[in-house]
Order: C-alpha cells, then structure tokens, then sequence
C-alpha cells in the first residue's frame, strides 16, 4: 500500500510587508535584501492569526480540493517551530476546530525540514494500515521568534501554511516513491533559537550564522536529492519539478546546479513568502498545483534543510 497526495491547500496572513517597509524600521534596502536571498515581501501574522488557525485554513482547503470532508481524517501530523502553546499539540487545535474524529494527532518538530519529516512519517503510518486519510500540515508564525533588531535574521522570515490530503492507494503508477531523512546535532550552534521551557522558560529568538549555513545547505540538501533520486532508481532528468525549502534564492540556485536541473523546473516562492520554515515546502506545492505548473503524474522532488541541523527529501508521483 502507497501514499498518494489527493489535495493541496494553504494559507497566509492578511498583512504583506514588503522589503521597502521593512527598510523604514531596520537599516536594509530593497536592493540589499533582493540581492542576498531573492526575497521581496512576506507575510507576518496579526492579531488573532496562530500557527494553529493558518493551519486549519491550509487544511481545509487540502480537504476541498481532495474532495473529503473533516470526518475521513483518521490522522493528523503538524510539522511547526513556532506552537501556539508549549503544550497541547497544535494537531490537537487543528483537529478541535475542523471538527475531526477523535484520530491521532501529534507534532513534528523538525523545524525548516518538519514537512518532509512527517510526510515521511505518514507515509509508513499508511503503509502498514495505521491510517487511510491523513493530513500533513506544515504551519509557522516565524516572525514571533526574531530580533528586529537583527537585520541578518529578521528579514530572512515569514509566516503561513501548507498541508496536503495523503490517502493510502495501491495505484504503483503514483505516490511517495522514496524517502531520505538525516540529522546532525553537532551543527546545532549554526541555526538556532535561544530561549526554550527547560532552559530560560523563554521562547528565545533566532540566531544563524548564516555563512555556515548556506555551505552546509547546499552540500547536503544537493547529496540528498541525488541518494533519493538514485534510491528510486531513476536520474535527475526523470525529474519534472523540484519543490525545495524557500529559505533563500541563492542556495535553491546552487543546489539544483550541482544536480544540473534546469532552472525552469524549479518551484519558487521565496520571493514572495520568504523563509516560513515548515510551511515553506506545501505553501510553494499549493502554489504550483493551482497555477497549473504541477501536472497529475509529474514526478517531483521535494527537499528542505532547516536548524539542528535536520535535512531530507522526498520523491513522489503526483
């Protein structure tokens, strides 16, 4: 038994900020930002906007476009850095505002890499029978973590959510074909955030030393894409979309150069977004799908890279 996506859906704050209103808080520019990352605007959470409800929102509309209804959920994963509580699990609000079955619901925390983590969580969940209909969020409000203080980090991020209906079928022509997921705790230094419960019983902001990251990014998100790709036994030009983390322009650029993909065939929403961690992968798949760039059938490549460090991918037939 596979995991097919059946549906995709996603959501953002109503407040854009652009690059030119940061300006006139911080000392940045357009150009200065533009020219580092790719990134143009984000958007940043208001009052009354949590992880959890842009969650339910992404989910909802997952469920529209899959044509199922909050009752054949039987599991819900929330990839997040970024709870509206230390404790319940945002799964949990997520499953008590769409009115969802008592399923299981829990988080994943693997920050930027938390969606490709649960997707693959899910897809062995669904592989031995421990659900038929899941739905995978990714869901952030980034922005409530930075220093603005910090001109480094605190344009770098935005907020939003992405999720998708995964539905076990034993179609072999569609689904999750091959999964990678790695960890290194040593790099954990490089990206970070300094608060937590057990430590400060704050929530701390982040901090990147963002030269090491970047180098780090491209060797291992590029190996990884590789190792799945020749995991599924096919070569990078089998591949009709890569749908990466949206941290930064220059390392998505850079990643798929070394596995001498095509620009074209390269999903990017950073520009628009920003980095928004977990969110990042499903908010630039919703995107693709509905603009019609995503086609049933394509084989795509999804990949992130986020603190800890964490990193993986996925390969799957739409």
């Amino acid at each position: 038994m596979g995991a097919i996506i059946t549906g995709t859906g996603s959501a953002l704050p109503a407040r854009c900020v652009t690059n030119a209103e940061l300006a006139e808080r911080i000392d940045t520019s357009d150009e200065w930002i533009v020219e580092r990352t790719g990134i143009r605007q984000r958007y940043i959470a208001g009052q009354g906007e949590t992880t959890a409800t842009l969650a339910t929102e992404a989910a909802r509309q997952a469920l529209s476009a899959a044509g199922r209804s909050a009752a054949d959920i039987d599991l819900i994963i929330v990839a997040k850095t970024s709870p509206d509580n230390s404790f319940p699990a945002s799964a949990t609000k997520v499953q008590a505002l769409l009115g969802a079955p008592t399923c299981a619901a829990f988080d994943v925390q693997a920050v930027c890499s938390g969606f490709v983590y649960a997707l693959s969580i899910a897809d062995a969940m669904l592989a031995v029978g421990s659900a038929r209909c899941a739905l995978i969020i990714g869901a952030e409000t980034m922005t409530r973590l930075l220093d603005w203080e910090d001109r480094t980090t605190c344009v770098l991020f935005g907020d939003g959510a992405g999720a998708v209906v995964l539905e076990a079928n034993d179609d072999p022509a569609r689904g999750i074909i091959a999964s990678r997921l790695h960890a290194d705790g040593t790099q954990a230094p490089m990206l970070y955030a300094d608060g937590g419960v057990s430590t400060t019983q704050t929530t701390g902001m982040i901090r990147m030393a963002g030269r090491e990251v970047f180098r780090h990014a491209v060797t291992n998100l590029a190996q990884v894409l590789t190792d799945v790709i020749a995991d599924a036994g096919l070569n990078s030009s089998d591949i009709d979309w890569v749908v990466p983390h949206q941290a930064n322009k220059r390392i998505i650029d850079a990643t798929v150069k070394k596995l001498g993909l095509p620009a074209e065939r390269v999903v990017m929403t950073v520009d628009r977004h920003a980095n928004t961690s977990a969110a990042s992968v499903p908010l630039a798949l919703d995107t693709a799908v509905r603009d019609g760039r995503i086609q049933r059938g394509d084989m795509l490549a999804l990949e992130a890279m986020g603190g800890g460090f964490t990193w993986g991918a996925c390969l799957l037939r739409y």
